[in-house]
């Protein structure tokens, strides 16, 4: 009898998408693959071959989008500087994505995907009348939410902590009726995307982001031509100022998200309008809809609370929200570029594993992907908390942001690094439960985050002076991880601890252990040789980077070496493979 066929796109009760993580498509196998070619591409259960070449090919994709996420940020602080202008800006600007994720981009991220595949199979027309009918209502809706919360804006950003200030409110309020607007074009972006991957189409919206950061970067520097580096305050800067800064930031997302529509045409879906809810399959995703905004609203507490004690900071004299915001930023990247590429390479065999109630296969794989994200992130993490003050002032430190904030940017950063590789964990296990076809313990263990999460946050203002509160609230953070870490762990042993390879844990516990200690002494080292340098060169914006380059050199250096003492798994292939080149040459 032949091997079963594989089918070309993932069935719909095995997809479940982790909201506003904004993890990137997953690739589907070639059609017609048989299962034993799969396991051949991406290797066995718990092995790290394949799923490195293809977490490898995907980081590359993702780093471009990353870089100009980067460069996008730096213009912005050159331009607005981190005080009040920055931090309406930067909430006004955060809340057409949450408002979206709240009310319909959760839901649409985690149902959408399967019920068109169920569709072309199921129609006669492949799908394509399916897919025109939802997206009409989709949009429909997302113009009557925009609508409303163009109208209500003022009271979001009240709820987002802009108070106090008449200038600033009357700035962030203005800036928001402007931003809100986007809500119709994420869901547009969020829809064309579903549908492309749902046809095989992946390059195309994978890149647009690209297009929106280099709009919002040409956006800043017309902002800083038009004003300058002065002083730039709620009361004067001006209305063109503002159109300029407002309307440039919706153009990107627009941009990133109609350049798409052309290419539905070509996927074989013809963009027109069709009113009907006949056969949408809402009703029958409405459970795993009600947990995934379940889980978006619980994590908004956080984000509220964070916002609202950032912006009080700013009102006293300290850093705010839009700090916090960019020392976030810095924080994710490296997660974004190597953390979320293991993720998604692991997710399909991990999902595989989890169908045919393979359990030590799904431990095999989240104790690989835990070993690899440490491999990756531990050294980044070390290295962070030792230059990150010289990393803020060569990222920030120009324009209307001081060298000061910026240092402050990026000690907040160096406060809070340590949280690097316990987020990666998190999610990694959140993926295991949807991997399961479980969209109820995720939602669970992001409210026991939260339980930990607000009152560390409520704790920051209260403990440290205004100039230190985004420090504090990257710690708040980082533990908030830790905390889900251990939840999840909890949670997973409940689920997976069946015999020798629960109670194992997939040989993960030792070489992360080993890989910590390796990271904690290249830190120590890099901390004294960084003081030595940071003496020696200052804290100009050329010194700062000669900092940078020598601590993130001796930490990496260190950490490798530590790493091949410690004998970690993964390193043995491409350690024996560099012997053998050397021995050969």
């Amino acid at each position: 009898m032949p091997p079963p066929v594989r089918r070309r796109f993932i069935p719909a009760d095995e997809t479940q998408v982790i909201p506003i993580l904004q993890l990137p498509p997953v690739p589907q196998a070639p059609e017609g693959e048989t299962e034993e070619e799969a396991r051949e591409r991406e290797g066995a259960p718990g092995g790290s071959r394949g799923i490195l070449r293809a977490a490898g090919t995907m980081a590359v994709a993702t780093l471009v989008s990353r870089v100009t996420g980067l460069l996008r940020t730096m213009v912005l602080a050159a331009a607005l500087g981190v005080g009040l202008v920055n931090d309406a800006y930067n909430t006004a600007n955060t809340l057409p994505n949450i408002v979206y994720e709240l009310l319909l981009g959760g839901v649409l991220t985690s149902v959408i995907v399967p019920l068109l595949v169920h569709a072309q199979e199921r129609d006669r027309d492949g799908g394509v009348g399916y897919a025109q009918r939802l997206s009409t209502v989709a949009v429909a809706g997302l113009v009557v939410v925009t609508v409303v919360a163009v109208a209500v804006a003022p009271l979001l950003t009240a709820l987002y902590g802009i108070q106090g200030d008449p200038g600033q409110v009357r700035l962030a309020n203005w800036l928001a009726r402007i931003l809100l607007v986007e809500i119709v074009f994420y869901g547009v972006g969020a829809l064309a995307q579903a549908i492309l991957n749902s046809r095989g189409v992946f390059g195309p919206p994978a890149w647009a982001p690209v297009l929106n950061n280099v709009v919002v970067i040409a956006t800043g520097v017309l902002f800083l031509m038009a004003s300058g580096p002065g002083d730039l305050r709620p009361a004067t800067i001006t209305p063109g100022q503002v159109w300029l800064l407002g309307g440039g930031t919706l153009l990107g997302i627009a941009v990133q998200a109609l350049v798409l529509v052309p290419l539905l045409h070509r996927a074989g879906v013809p963009l027109r309008p069709r009113w009907s809810l006949r056969q949408t399959g809402l009703r029958e995703a409405g459970g795993l809809g009600l947990w995934v905004v379940l889980y978006v609203a619980v994590s908004q507490i956080g984000v509220i609370v964070a916002t609202r004690v950032a912006n009080a900071a700013t009102r006293e004299g300290g850093l705010g929200s839009s700090a916090f915001s960019y020392a976030s930023l810095l924080f994710q990247m490296p997660y974004g570029i190597i953390g979320v590429a293991l993720l998604t390479a692991l997710v399909p065999r991990m999902s595989r594993a989890a169908a045919r109630h393979d359990v030590p296969g799904v431990v095999q794989d989240l104790a690989l992907g835990t070993r690899l994200s440490a491999l990756g992130l531990l050294p980044v993490a070390a290295a962070l908390t030792v230059v990150g003050p010289a990393l803020g002032i060569v990222a920030f430190a120009r324009g209307n942001t001081s060298v000061e904030d910026a240092r402050g940017i990026g000690l907040a950063l160096a406060v809070g690094a340590f949280g690097l590789l316990p987020m990666a964990v998190t999610l990694l296990q959140l993926r295991v439960f949807y991997a399961m076809k479980d969209a109820r313990t995720p939602t669970l263990i992001q409210v026991g985050m939260v339980v930990v999460r607000v009152p560390l946050l409520l704790l920051v203002p209260v403990l440290v002076e205004p100039r230190h509160v985004v420090a504090g609230l990257m710690l708040a953070t980082s533990l908030t991880y830790l905390a889900g870490w251990a939840l999840g762990h909890l949670a997973l042993r409940r689920q997976l601890a069946r015999g020798e390879a629960g109670e194992r844990g997939g040989g993960a516990l030792g070489p992360v252990l080993r890989m910590a200690l390796a990271a904690a002494v290249a830190a120590g080292l890099g901390w004294i040789v960084v003081r030595v340098t940071d003496d020696a060169l200052g804290r100009s914006l050329a010194g700062s980077l000669g900092t940078l380059l020598i601590g993130t050199v001796v930490v990496g250096v260190t950490a490798l070496a530590g790493f091949v003492l410690a004998r970690i798994p993964e390193l043995r292939g491409p350690l024996a493979a560099v012997r053998a080149r050397l021995g050969r040459g």
